[in-house]
């Protein structure tokens, strides 16, 4: 039975230790990258695929596919695409922040909306089990519109037709960003500092890796079945 993975957000933090757990990953054939822009590296289980976030309903996968086989290297993904057996995985680590988005409506738009499209279209294309990258405190109903935004995706998740969801929530992420964070690196110290007393445990500041991790681990547990939430604390036990 081919397995196949695929995965949104992969530029961002988590993404990209993602994609490496993915490609050691014995279990997992082809690893399939939706963004709205091409990653400056490469693998042999990688195929890339460059999409509109907004308009995903009309994605023809084997077509964009198709277009990069020109070798016939990716016949066998267009095979296991279209048998029965082929077990698909769906990973997101879509996110982005009210400032790098330019305006609240932006980051609803990116961080609610293109993850709820994307979530749709791997059920379209045949995925059985979604993990998302969530927020320790996400909530619906809070005031805080981070918070509130990620809650409602995953209420929408909830809702929608997989064998099997899993919410991760991690706490302030460790790991090498792109762009500099201020508010985050000073919140970093102060929960080392905190959590080093033992206060506050379950903010204790996680690393990408980590994050990534547990994710895949979750994602082969054919086992697990239903809704799941995932804490940055239970994170940290599973990958020890």
């Amino acid at each position: 039975m081919s397995q196949i993975a695929f995965v949104s957000g992969a530029s961002g933090l988590i993404g990209v230790q993602l994609l490496h757990q993915l490609f050691k990953n014995e279990a997992i054939d082809w690893v399939v990258s939706f963004g709205r822009r091409d990653l400056a590296f490469k693998h042999q289980k990688l195929v890339q695929v460059k999409v509109d976030f907004e308009q995903l309903e009309k994605l023809n996968l084997e077509d964009e596919i198709r277009k990069q086989n020109m070798g016939g290297d990716k016949q066998p993904l267009l095979k296991a695409l279209n048998e029965a057996s082929t077990s698909i995985i769906a990973f997101c680590a879509l996110g982005t922040t009210i400032k790098k988005a330019g305006s609240k409506e932006n980051f609803h738009r990116i961080d609610h909306d293109y993850v709820l499209n994307f979530a749709r279209m791997t059920i379209r294309l045949g995925a059985k089990r979604f993990l998302y990258v969530s927020a320790i405190g996400a909530d619906a109903q809070s005031s805080i519109q981070y918070n509130s935004v990620k809650g409602k995706v995953e209420d929408g998740l909830k809702r929608m037709d997989f064998d099997y969801v899993g919410l991760f929530q991690p706490s302030i992420l460790l790991g090498e960003r792109n762009e500099s964070r201020p508010g985050e690196e000073i919140g970093k110290v102060v929960m080392k500092f905190v959590t080093f007393f033992g206060l506050f445990s379950k903010y204790k500041p996680i690393y990408d890796h980590q994050v990534a991790k547990a994710m895949v681990q979750k994602a082969l547990n054919f086992k697990m079945t239903g809704n799941e939430t995932i804490s940055s604390s239970e994170m940290h036990k599973m990958t020890k």
